[in-house]
């Protein structure tokens, strides 16, 4: 965000105010009476110092601001009835003129840019009405409204600029995690390459070596391999060396294993996930289920992991004549989140007729 340093606007704002009030206390001597002109001094210092407090935010209240008008509109009419409108030249006794413009500018820069006209237009009219449109520009109400037009462009300008620089940020914010996202998506393709490489590469090898000649034994060890590297894409974070092995296990004695993470689990990482994976691990070498099933949960629950072992009907009893029965829940575990899962997960075996 673009900003200008505070103490030094406040600083030039204060110097130009005091100039203001020094002018307004040496020129008492020309007003009939200089308690009216006493009078909107004070309402002009205390009308500055509530506009410059240091703590104060950089938009001003609007409480504050119509207080400034109301002063702005004051301290004309006090000083002005004192003086006289038709003279040639009241000297340093109309200071009133750049108050005005000064406390008007100050309400511009803290973004109350209409109230700041507001005041700013009651001035040129009352100087009018006093005395004359020639007074104008003989009186410094021109330079007045000039300064409250720079501070209203500028404040303008300044948020503009402040807008805009939020906005290369956030496209900066989106470009640094595109990139960050694509370079993720890279290195997770290259370790499931890798992986892959490495489990395929020794049966390549071995059919390039017998021309493709292969034997059954050979053949059911190329599916394992296949069904391998499918639990690479889609199991992807439910692999870790004793799963695999496991899954490998039940494949051999003719289970079917089936890995899905759907990114429940990429939260967890280093011991969490290593106990949350050898749980499964040793949840599929406890059963003998002919189909297991492990996916991850939805994110947000307290599962990590839900494990299914089914067993099919027997056939025996079809051959004899009785109705086979549903599908055998052999296992079903949820393996939870906490680090200590190992000890707090827990399996039941259900069967539905």
């Amino acid at each position: 965000m673009i900003t200008v340093p505070r103490g030094l606007i406040l600083s030039l704002a204060a110097l130009f105010s005091t100039y203001h009030v020094i002018l307004a206390l040496y020129s008492l001597d020309a007003p009939t009476s200089p308690v009216p002109p006493l009078l909107a001094v004070l309402l002009y210092a205390l009308a500055t110092v509530l506009s410059l407090w240091p703590t104060s935010p950089a938009r001003m209240s609007l409480w504050l601001a119509f207080f400034n008008v109301a002063v702005c509109i004051a301290v004309p009419l006090l000083v002005g009835s004192q003086l006289d409108g038709s003279a040639s030249d009241n000297g340093y006794a109309t200071w009133y003129v750049a108050a005005v413009g000064t406390l008007m500018t100050i309400t511009a820069t803290r973004r109350r840019s209409t109230l700041a006209w507001v005041g700013t237009g009651f001035l040129i009219a009352h100087t009018i009405v006093w005395a004359g449109a020639g007074a104008l520009a003989s009186m410094g109400v021109i330079g007045s409204a000039v300064w409250v037009f720079v501070a209203v462009s500028l404040a303008r300008a300044l948020a503009k600029a402040g807008r805009d620089a939020r906005q290369y940020g956030l496209a900066e914010r989106e470009a640094t995690e595109w990139q960050a996202a694509q370079e993720a998506h890279l290195y997770e393709r290259q370790v499931r390459l890798a992986q892959t490489i490495r489990l395929a590469a020794p049966m390549l090898r071995r059919i390039a070596q017998e021309g493709g000649s292969l034997s059954d034994g050979q053949r059911q060890e190329c599916r394992y391999l296949e069904a391998a590297i499918r639990d690479e894409i889609r199991g992807r974070k439910l692999l870790n060396d004793a799963v695999r092995r496991e899954v490998m296990a039940a494949r051999r004695r003719g289970a079917i294993v089936t890995l899905l993470d759907e990114g429940g689990i990429d939260d967890l990482t280093g011991v969490d996930l290593e106990v949350v994976l050898n749980t499964l691990a040793d949840a599929m070498a406890a059963t003998t289920a002919a189909t297991i099933i492990a996916r991850t949960a939805a994110d947000g629950s307290g599962t990590a992991v839900t494990v299914v072992g089914i067993n099919s009907p027997d056939p025996r009893l079809s051959a004899l004549g009785q109705d086979s029965p549903d599908e055998e829940v052999d296992l079903w575990m949820e393996i939870p989140r906490a680090n200590h899962a190992q000890d707090v997960a827990t399996g039941r075996a259900t069967r539905r007729h």
